[in-house]
């Protein structure tokens, strides 16, 4: 039998594929509301390629996280490290990783590459141990928030974490999130779904000396399940592939949105963002689908969004 001829390094389809690499450090999601689904969807519709290290892995159904079993720090390191010696990275971005354990071997990994932006998430951690979380918040703060080049979560979260003992009358606003952040070293923190009057959110960027951009949507009456980890997969694959971060931030807003609106409902729980929303045909595609040939090919380009 002869042996296949190897591929041609130079030849010019090799760099056909996405340009922009993001390594993402986060939990596999059986649902595939979050976790490091949400990450690899959303990355690929915006264009770039994902590198995808697991942390760790959630037990959960569509309505609820019910544990979280983390992996060993050593296999997390060993998985990135083969990975960045054969890949040029070009951003990090960082969910829920699981133990203070694989937020130090992170933090080491990333102060190795300290050029490299670095995108962190904070999710909501309310259906964990107290004592679990606030050893994790406080890990966080010590050695992922000093690599983080944007921190992004939800004002509720973020108010909980970052200002526990907020007592003046009016509630803090994002500068004072943004400013709590940067205590620890973070120079950007996106701020989402902050309340305001008629049934709208506001998701505003700030440094600790100016709000750099806000972006107001009508609030879904649907309960979501992904969206956070979504945006900021997202965000980072933007990031990744140049654009200005203010520019970027719109359209992951702008994405998010749509995946939103896009959501759906595949079991008795939360909806789920539909990342892939543009990959549906349109409805009156629909009625041709049945006369396409079976073996139809699909330009390599076609799914991009």
């Amino acid at each position: 039998m002869q042996a296949n001829p190897p591929p041609n390094l130079d030849d010019e389809d090799a760099d056909d594929g996405p340009s922009a690499c993001i390594m993402v450090f986060n939990a596999n999601d059986a649902s595939g509301a979050g976790g490091i689904s949400a990450d690899l969807t959303a990355i690929a519709s915006v264009g770039a390629h994902a590198l995808p290290v697991i942390t760790g892995a959630y037990a959960r159904d569509t309505s609820e996280i019910l544990d979280h079993y983390p992996f060993d720090d050593e296999a997390v390191t060993e998985q990135a490290r083969a990975i960045l010696e054969d890949i040029p990275v070009d951003v990090f971005k960082v969910g829920f990783v699981g133990s203070p354990e694989n937020l130090s071997a992170i933090a080491e990994l990333a102060s190795d590459y300290a050029d490299l932006p670095l995108v962190a998430y904070m999710p909501d951690l309310s259906w964990w141990q107290e004592d679990l979380t606030d050893q994790y918040h406080d890990a966080c703060t010590e050695l992922l928030l000093p690599q983080t080049t944007v921190l992004v979560g939800n004002y509720s979260t973020l108010t909980r974490w970052l200002l526990p003992d907020w007592s003046t009358p009016l509630p803090p606003s994002a500068l004072d999130l943004a400013r709590a952040a940067n205590e620890y070293g973070v120079p950007y923190t996106l701020v989402t779904g902050m309340p305001l009057p008629d049934q709208h959110i506001d998701n505003v960027l700030c440094t600790p000396e100016a709000v750099l951009c806000s972006h107001k949507y009508e609030r879904f009456e649907a309960v979501f399940s992904g969206a956070g980890d979504t945006l900021s997969a997202a965000l980072a694959a933007l990031i990744a592939s140049d654009t200005e971060l203010v520019e970027a931030v719109g359209e992951a807003l702008s994405y998010l949105d749509r995946c939103l609106e896009n959501g759906f409902r595949p079991g008795m729980g939360n909806v789920l963002p539909d990342r892939l929303f543009w990959a549906h045909p349109e409805e009156d595609e629909t009625d041709d689908a049945t006369d396409l040939d079976s073996n139809f090919e699909i330009s390599p380009n076609a799914t991009r969004h």
